[in-house]
């Protein structure tokens, strides 16, 4: 089934409900329930960031109008901080290439390194990307590194003279005004907000974690959580990633749906990559890694053999 069985409408209004509902909650965590418990307000901008990254990444792909302008203003306010939509939507859109995926060098979201460039990182650097591979040290160190990365890779590009990347980060820096202004604003105290930040950035990492492994297929690559909880919510479905990937123009309503009417074959084609919910993830992986930081079989993958 194809995005076309998904009659695409002028406006989606269940995501832009969700939109208008995630910037009311932020705003009543901010001022409300500020006064009544910090934690409690913590915890709840916590949430209202990862949903807000997860509406982010569904502008990006088309949602909730068909007007991409329209969709970059809906979420143009950066309430996580530290990453530029247009750099993410580049970004993004780049990986979503599925030949390429895990491909150190060109999937732009992949974990993997080119064993060669492993081998020769100092062991202090090693012994954290270690850490980096398992879930704990993902959401703990994960942010950092990323943003680390992000933010090294964009000041090398502009210093070449790369004018869309300075856009990008000017235009982030714009739409940090009314979000920092609230924010100062607010009675929540900017450290807390920072944590907030921060934690909501960690929760998005429990659904990066294991989303694409090393495959020889590029359509058994990624992931299908078949998780209906809390987290899958957050990330709007996306848990079911492999579906995400055969369909990035459908909803994140319709997902699942179009999952359950076409499991077995869509198990079939990412190899069974599958796990029943994130507590089976956390079990397995929590303190261990899922793999190793060196790409197992990229010459294999990507040097030999054409990926589907």
């Amino acid at each position: 089934m194809s995005e076309r069985a998904h009659a695409r409408r002028a406006v989606e209004w269940p995501t832009l409900a969700l939109m208008a509902a995630c910037y009311g909650i932020w705003v009543i965590a901010l001022f409300f329930l500020t006064l009544v418990w910090l934690p409690l307000a913590i915890s709840v901008t916590v949430a209202a960031v990862a949903l807000h990254s997860s509406l982010t990444h569904e502008a990006l792909h088309g949602h909730p109008f068909r007007d991409a302008r329209l969709n970059q203003a809906c979420v143009f306010p950066c309430l996580g901080l530290f990453i530029p939509y247009r750099r993410f939507r580049d970004l993004h859109l780049a990986h979503h290439q599925d030949a390429i995926l895990t491909d150190p060098y060109d999937d732009p979201e992949t974990n993997y390194l080119d064993p060669a460039v492993w081998a020769n990182l100092p062991g202090p650097v090693q012994w954290l990307l270690r850490i980096n591979n398992t879930l704990a040290g993902r959401m703990l160190l994960g942010p950092a590194i990323s943003l680390g990365c992000l933010v090294q890779e964009d000041m090398r590009v502009i210093r070449t003279g790369e004018i869309q990347v300075r856009q990008a980060w000017a235009a982030h820096a714009l739409g940090l005004v009314p979000v920092l202004g609230l924010i100062l604003w607010s009675p929540m105290p900017v450290w807390s907000y920072l944590m907030a930040a921060y934690g909501g950035f960690s929760i998005l990492k429990i659904r990066t974690f294991l989303e694409h492994r090393a495959h020889e297929r590029a359509c058994g690559r990624t992931v299908v959580i078949e998780d209906r909880g809390p987290l899958a919510f957050l990330f709007l479905n996306n848990n079911l990633h492999a579906v995400h990937h055969r369909h990035p123009g459908v909803a994140w309503y319709q997902l699942p749906r179009l999952f359950t009417d076409n499991r077995d074959s869509y198990l079939g084609r990412n190899g069974h990559y599958y796990y029943r919910s994130y507590r089976e993830i956390f079990a397995h992986h929590f303190l261990s890694a899922k793999d190793p930081v060196a790409h197992p079989i990229w010459e294999k993958a990507y040097r030999q053999e054409p990926a589907e």
